[in-house]
Order: structure tokens, then sequence, then C-alpha cells
């Protein structure tokens, strides 16, 4: 499927900040609307944010609902940032209505559990969306910083061109096809239903947050199982932080883990790409196309035209 892409935003362009899954405090997207405005976009801010239900949840699953739904209607849009992750969108996903967003896509911004909105916008539409940072990380003294500076040259249209540190992990090869992919959980979560995506020819992009080791180790190996793993054109492996350790100790690093479930497959894997749930997360052009190459100087991915 040759992915579509929606319009680059402009001067004066509309951006929308909702909260599809977890609370977000309505102070925590102060800086990040007095960014987007010094970009030059103007903000519309959706019903959910900072509205305190006491349930994890930034509201009822119907009001997220309704947040979401009017924003992807909203012609005046260009884009949706999400006001921060957490839990909630696959409780909504099946009950949305894209008929409108098709017909006019907007970029999707965010990443964690956005990852099922990335997925289930990419495998039954074929649209592009950008696995970046939400409104929550724009925080003060962050503006200038090169990870909050790539979704703004992402929205605009900007080439991208990241230089990966290398890791003692890596293994060498290059590689050229569509990222996909994204919160690790996500996606073994999205497994079997009508979101899940084919990463067939794809440059197959995880991250994952405060999971165990084994856990980890079963969340990869539903992908192998489940033939995720066979086909990819490259395997991109951004940050995992904060893996707990079990009572008895389970015996291998991530990138063990990782290695070992895709040892007797042929593709460059690349370690260390600065994107997830750690402070520095850059962004990535889910849905287009890109090139990868690994090496033992480092790693280079660029955004093809």
């Amino acid at each position: 499927m040759i992915m579509q892409q929606p319009s680059y935003l402009k001067q004066g362009s509309t951006i929308g900040i909702t909260c599809p899954s977890g609370y977000l405090q309505a102070e925590r997207i102060n800086h990040a609307i007095d960014v987007l405005n010094q970009w030059g976009f103007n903000v519309k801010v959706g019903k959910t944010i900072g509205q305190d239900k006491g349930i994890y949840f930034s509201d009822t699953d119907e009001a997220r609902r309704q947040d979401l739904q009017s924003m992807l209607d909203d012609p005046e849009l260009g884009a949706i940032l999400m006001g921060r992750g957490g839990y909630g969108l696959s409780r909504i996903i099946d009950a949305l209505d894209f008929t409108a967003f098709t017909n006019k896509p907007k970029w999707i911004c965010g990443f964690s559990d956005v990852t099922v909105l990335h997925s289930h916008i990419q495998k039954q539409f074929g649209i592009a969306t950008f696995h970046s940072p939400m409104a929550a990380a724009f925080k003060t003294g962050t503006e200038d910083s090169s990870h909050i500076r790539s979704l703004h040259n992402a929205l605009r249209g900007a080439a991208l061109s990241y230089d990966i540190p290398t890791s003692k992990y890596n293994r060498a090869g290059s590689a050229e096809g569509i990222i996909t992919g994204g919160n690790l959980t996500l996606l073994a979560h999205l497994s079997g239903s009508v979101s899940d995506i084919n990463t067939d020819g794809k440059i197959l992009f995880i991250e994952d947050t405060g999971e165990y080791f084994y856990n980890i180790d079963r969340l990869i190996l539903n992908l192998k199982r489940s033939g995720k793993l066979d086909k990819l054109a490259a395997l991109l492996v951004g940050s995992f932080d904060n893996i707990k350790e079990s009572e008895r100790p389970f015996g291998q690093s991530v990138e063990e883990i990782i290695l070992d479930k895709v040892k007797n497959y042929n593709y460059p894997v690349c370690f260390n790409f600065p994107a997830g749930h750690e402070d520095i997360n850059y962004t990535l052009s889910f849905g287009m196309k890109h090139t990868l190459t690994v090496d033992d100087a480092g790693s280079k991915l660029g955004l093809l035209r």
C-alpha cells in the first residue's frame, strides 16, 4: 500500500490538542501552546484537557471519543497533538468514524498509547502519522532542543535525517523501507485485531518503558510468533527505560533479548535510536519511506522524498 501524506502545516495552520488516553492537568499544556504559537500555529484545546474525574482516564470513554472525533472531523485542523499517553485509546478506537479524516487527513502526533492510532490509521487507511513528543513534553527550556524542534520540522515538511550513536549490539547493513511500529506493549496488544500492522518490507521501530525483562521477552516473542519479524527491511530499536528485574534475574539484557529473537534473520538491527519514553524523543515519520545505514561508525536514518 502506498501511504497518503496529510498536507504539511504553514504559518497560521491550526493544531488541536486532546487527551484520548490518560488524565493531564490543564497547566501541563500551557508551555506547548506558547511554543506552538511561537512557531506560527494556532491552537484549539479539546474538552478532555484538565478534566479530573478522579479516574485514570482524562474523562469517560464517550467523552474522550467525542473529543477526538470532533478533532478528526474538524476541517480547520492540520494536526492533532496528543496531550499525553497512558492507556485508553484501544477502548474507543472501534467507535471512531474516520470518514471525514480520510477525506481530509491531518497529522496525528504522539507516541506510547497513541501507537493504537498510528497502527489503526496505517492498517485501515494507509495514511502517514508522526511518532513524536506530546504536549506534556514541552517544558520550559526545551523549546529549542533538537528533539522538540524535530516535530516542528516534521510538521512543516522539512527533511528529517538522524545520526544515531553506535552500539556494540548493532547488526550492520543498509535498508530502505516504510517505518512503522511504536510501543512494543501496544504492538503486541493489537496483534490479531483490525489495527494490527503489516511489517513486511518495513523498518520496524520499537520502544517501551517500565516493563520487566521477562515481559520484554514475551512481547518480542509475540512479534516473532505472529510473523512480524520474518520479513523486515530492518529493525530500529529506541529507548527501553526503567526496565525492571524480577525476583529471580532473567539473565539477558534488553539488547540480548531482542537479538536472540532475530538471530535467524539477516536484516540490519540498529539500537540507540533516541525516541521513546525518555526525555529525548525525536519525531519519526510513520508510513513514509526511509533509508537506514548501520555500520561500526554509527548509524544514519533519513527520510526519502
